[in-house]
């Protein structure tokens, strides 16, 4: 499937800023599953940018404008190509005892990821080590999805993952910060992917960056897997890049001196053809 995102931040500032610099993570990401046709950054005003690989392996730009400024915009556009997704094979849990210790840093705690016993907390049976892991996995994705609410009024980027668990109602982020904290308890290594989606308008989360999990398969690899959606990454899913949890991929963050209290506004859009 192709798919044109055009990705557009604004900020309006009451009084001039300087030396505003934003760090943005918009790059859709190059795998197996997509590849990148073409990629810009446009931002107004003019602005110094520069660029690297962060840990994780995702481009991350860095937009910084010296000038005193009271509108800043910064504007991605891309065209990928995604593909359709293979289903694993049967697999025990039992397989992910060699891959948990050269996958550590997907199991353990991260600040919106605490420790905690979530699989109790959210009512998961823990399985035996005998149980099929990709069936497992799917209707775990198909629990969180019935058990929660999607309401982009109830949680916000800071909102705790216990608060989440008591109310049940949040976001993309707050329904895949759940899964995580779910699948690393279990022992399955699960990492936060940050991306597109194109909804064509049956699915939820497409008016902004969207966020999904994905999973290690042993002798398969990394399966993504949408709560939000009740269904797997495939090809109207559109990756950006991944990390423990929301704070190593948000999409755009900085700083500036100066400017009062800005107003921000972001616009996302993706149109996709088969």
């Amino acid at each position: 499937m192709r798919c044109e995102i055009r990705h557009t931040t604004e900020y309006h500032y009451p009084e001039p800023a300087w030396d505003s610099f934003n760090q943005v993570r918009l790059h859709p990401a190059r795998e197996v599953r997509q590849s990148v046709r073409s990629f810009h950054l446009q931002v107004e005003p003019e602005a110094e940018i520069t660029s690297h690989k962060d840990y994780f392996g995702a481009i991350v730009h860095h937009v910084h404008v010296h000038e005193p400024h009271r509108y800043l915009k910064i504007e991605a556009q891309a065209i990928v190509d995604t593909h359709a997704v293979t289903m694993p094979a049967p697999s025990p849990f039992s397989v992910l005892r060699e891959a948990r210790a050269r996958n550590t840093e997907f199991l353990v705690a991260s600040p919106r990821v605490p420790s905690g016993d979530w699989p109790e907390i959210f009512g998961v049976a823990r399985p035996s080590p005998a149980d099929d892991l990709p069936t497992f996995l799917m209707d775990l994705t198909t629990r969180l999805n019935r058990q929660f609410s999607y309401d982009t009024k109830a949680t916000a980027v800071n909102t705790p993952l216990a608060e989440f668990a008591q109310h049940g109602r949040g976001v993309c982020q707050d329904f895949t910060h759940a899964m995580l904290g779910i699948t690393r308890q279990l022992g399955i290594p699960s990492r936060y992917v940050s991306g597109y989606l194109y909804s064509g308008g049956d699915m939820l989360g497409a008016e902004a960056t969207h966020a999904w999990a994905e999973c290690l398969i042993p002798e398969y690899g990394w399966l993504g897997y949408d709560p939000t959606n009740n269904c797997l990454a495939g090809e109207k899913h559109i990756k950006i890049g991944h990390g423990r949890e929301y704070g190593d991929v948000s999409p755009v963050r900085g700083t500036y001196f100066g400017g009062g209290r800005g107003k921000l506004d972001v616009e996302v859009r993706v149109y996709g053809e088969q």
